[in-house]
């Protein structure tokens, strides 16, 4: 549905969302912070499940999700809103047939952006990586976390410029760490206001299962595949961890390609190698890529 041209979501978790006891801890910790009054914020590396797991918590939460990604080039009226142009009303009054009456009033229009329509109706707000956003666009949280109260640039039409939040609104953060590129220092007042949740790589059960509802895969495949990439991701040797993102884009490929998992299988192999590489480095040098490919190939043995 819309609100004031904002898409507002249903609340509802991901589909094929896997709940594990870790997933089920992790959002147990998250809704006891959030009926205690405070903020969650999900923080952790690419891949970890931070956005489908925001999801999950705003779906136990039950309120309408408006949903903010994080962009450099926000400003504060990309989030609450501002002056779009003019309202023109006129008037014309020619109840005595000789004499004509004009009035005309001209009246600045507002419209509301993604936080103030969450903020006025209590709905849950999920700001996926909010430090990729300037912090000076983000200063406008502050007062709407600790007060409770939208500071707005301009007046909107028939109120001031103080918003008061629904009791009802929740917000939700996710956030990469601050040394991704792309990622801006938190303001520590802002980090101040909101639980920290710090989400790690999924333990192998949850990676397991993640895999064979998203691929497909049964009969222990996709055990072995789970087990490479955490092989190489205890191995030490990327620039980057694989996540279980690169166990679903191998099972995934693997199954429209209908290669088997085994070692020797070359479609498997190659899959492997191209996916894993891709994954784990940015600057993908040739020492690097030797390192990484030199494990993978002992773990395909090892594993399959």
């Amino acid at each position: 549905m819309s609100q004031n041209s904002t898409t507002v979501l249903e609340p509802r978790s991901l589909p094929n969302f896997v709940e594990t006891p870790y997933v089920q801890d992790m959002a147990k910790r998250a809704m006891a912070y959030i009926a205690a009054g405070f903020p969650i914020h999900f923080r952790g590396i690419s891949g970890t499940g931070k956005t489908t797991l925001a999801m999950h918590v705003a779906s136990m939460i039950g309120r309408p999700v408006v949903m903010i990604h994080g962009d450099e080039e926000f400003s504060t009226s990309d989030l609450v809103g501002g002056e779009t142009g003019f309202h023109r009303r006129k008037v014309v009054d020619n109840y005595i047939h000789t004499v004509k009456k004009t009035e005309e009033d001209m009246q600045k229009r507002w419209a509301d952006n993604r936080l103030t329509v969450a903020c006025k109706n209590g709905f849950t707000l999920i700001y996926d990586e909010f430090t990729r956003t300037r912090p000076e666009a983000n200063n406008i949280l502050l007062s709407v976390l600790q007060e409770r109260m939208l500071d707005l640039p301009a007046p909107r039409q028939g109120e001031g410029n103080y918003l008061k939040v629904h009791p009802d609104f929740t917000a939700i953060f996710t956030s990469n760490p601050e040394e991704y590129a792309g990622v801006h220092r938190s303001q520590d007042a802002l980090r101040d206001r909101m639980i920290t949740l710090d989400v790690d790589h999924f333990d192998e059960e949850t990676e397991i299962r993640i895999t064979e509802f998203k691929s497909g895969l049964v009969n222990g495949d996709a055990t072995k595949i789970v087990r490479i990439v955490r092989g190489l991701r205890e191995s030490d040797t990327y620039e980057f961890a694989p996540t279980v993102r690169g166990c679903i884009m191998i099972a995934k490929t693997l199954v429209v390609r209908e290669a088997a998992v085994d070692k020797d299988d070359p479609i498997f192999r190659q899959t492997c190698m191209d996916i894993l590489s891709s994954e784990t480095s940015r600057i993908g040098t040739a020492g690097s890529q030797k390192r990484v490919k030199r494990v993978i190939n002992e773990l395909i043995e090892e594993i399959c």
